[in-house]
C-alpha cells in the first residue's frame, strides 16, 4: 500500500474512532420551564458539575415556549438525539403525565422545581414549595402584626410549585389577621404579569400586602409601586434573588423574599443523573424526594448572599 493511502486509512481510523467515541458520551439535560434570568444560577450549577465530570455532555435547555406541549417537545426531541437522562421543572405536571410516563419508559427522568409525584419520574430535587410558602407567610407576619390584606401574583396556578407555596403562606398566615385574598396568574407573560399589579392597585386600595411568587413577579410589584409613588406604602413579600428583589430588601422597600438555591439543582442533578445512569442509585431516597433548604432574606443577611451570588456567577 502507498503512503498515501496508509496515511489516509489512519485518519479515518481515528476520525471513525473520534465519532464512536462522541456518541458513547453519556449525554444529559436539564430542561426549564421558561426563559427567566432565575435559571442563570442552575445553568452555573450544571457548568460547574461539567468542570467536573468532562466525559458527560452536559446540556441545558430552554423549551420555545413556557409550555407543556413545549416542554413536552423538546423532550421528545432530546430522546430522539440521544439524550441518556433528563431533569425537567414541569410547567404543568398535572397534564402531563402521559408525556412525562413515555419519557421515563425511554430513559430516566428526574424533575426539579415543580415536582410531577404521580409519573413515573425517578426523583425530585429542588426546594419544599410548602416550606417556602410558609417562610414568605412568616416574613409577612413579622411584618404586618395587626394584619392586612394580601395579594398574590404567581406565573402558572396550576404549577405544583404555586400551589405548594400558596398554601404554605396561607397555612403560615392562618389566625394572624392576614388574609391572602386573591392570586393573580400571567403565565410568565411579563408584561401581564405588571398589568395584573397596576390592576390591583386601581381597582382594590384596600389592600396593603403583595406577594410574588415567581422570581420575576416581585421586580414587576416594584416597578408598578414605584410607578405609582407607593413604594414603601404596601409590604411586599418576594420570591427568589432577583437584583431588583434583593436591592428593595436592601433599601426596605420589600420585607423580605425566600430563596430557593437553583445552583445545587443544576450541580446536584448533574451528579445524581450521572450517578444513576452509571448503576449507583444510593441517592435516590425511598420517598423519591431531595429537598434543597430555602432560606429567608432580609436587610441582616442580604449583603453576605449576594456576595455568594456574584462568586457563584463569576463576577
Amino acid at each position: 500500500m502507498k503512503r498515501s493511502s496508509l496515511l489516509l486509512a489512519s485518519v479515518a481510523l481515528c476520525l471513525g474512532a473520534g465519532a464512536a467515541q462522541a456518541q458513547e458520551q453519556t449525554s444529559m439535560a436539564f430542561v426549564v420551564n421558561a426563559a427567566s434570568d432565575f435559571w442563570k444560577l442552575a445553568e452555573a450549577g450544571v457548568q460547574a458539575a461539567q468542570a467536573e465530570m468532562p466525559d458527560y455532555d452536559m446540556q441545558f435547555r430552554y423549551p420555545a415556549q413556557g409550555t407543556a406541549a413545549g416542554q413536552n417537545q423538546l423532550m421528545d426531541d432530546l430522546v430522539a438525539s440521544g439524550v441518556d437522562a433528563i431533569m425537567i421543572s414541569s410547567v404543568d405536571p398535572g397534564n402531563s403525565i402521559d408525556a412525562f410516563n413515555r419519557i421515563a419508559a425511554q430513559i430516566p427522568l428526574f424533575t426539579t422545581d415543580s415536582d410531577a409525584p404521580q409519573s413515573n419520574r425517578i426523583a425530585y430535587l429542588g426546594s419544599s414549595n410548602t416550606a417556602a410558602g410558609i417562610q414568605a407567610g412568616e416574613i409577612a407576619v413579622a411584618a404586618m402584626p395587626e394584619g392586612g390584606r394580601c395579594m398574590g401574583f404567581v406565573g402558572f396556578l396550576g404549577a405544583d410549585n404555586a400551589v405548594e407555596r400558596i398554601a404554605g403562606f396561607r397555612q403560615a398566615v392562618e389566625g394572624s389577621g392576614i388574609e391572602l385574598v386573591d392570586v393573580r396568574g400571567d403565565d410568565v407573560d411579563f408584561a401581564r404579569a405588571r398589568s395584573n399589579v397596576d390592576d390591583v392597585l386601581a381597582a382594590m386600595p384596600e389592600i396593603d400586602c403583595m406577594v410574588g411568587f415567581y422570581s420575576y413577579n416581585p421586580p414587576k410589584i416594584y416597578e408598578a409601586l414605584q410607578a405609582a409613588g407607593q413604594l414603601g406604602e404596601i409590604t411586599v413579600i418576594g420570591f427568589d434573588e432577583d437584583p431588583i428583589t434583593l436591592g428593595a430588601v436592601r433599601e426596605g422597600s420589600f420585607a423580605g423574599t425566600v430563596v430557593q438555591d437553583p445552583y445545587q439543582w443544576g450541580y446536584q442533578g448533574m451528579h445524581l443523573m450521572a450517578a444513576y445512569l452509571g448503576g449507583d442509585t444510593s441517592g435516590v431516597p425511598e420517598d423519591g424526594l431531595i429537598i434543597v433548604p430555602t432560606v429567608i432574606i432580609n436587610q441582616s443577611n442580604v449583603d453576605a448572599f449576594e456576595a455568594q451570588l456574584r462568586e457563584r456567577l463569576g463576577g
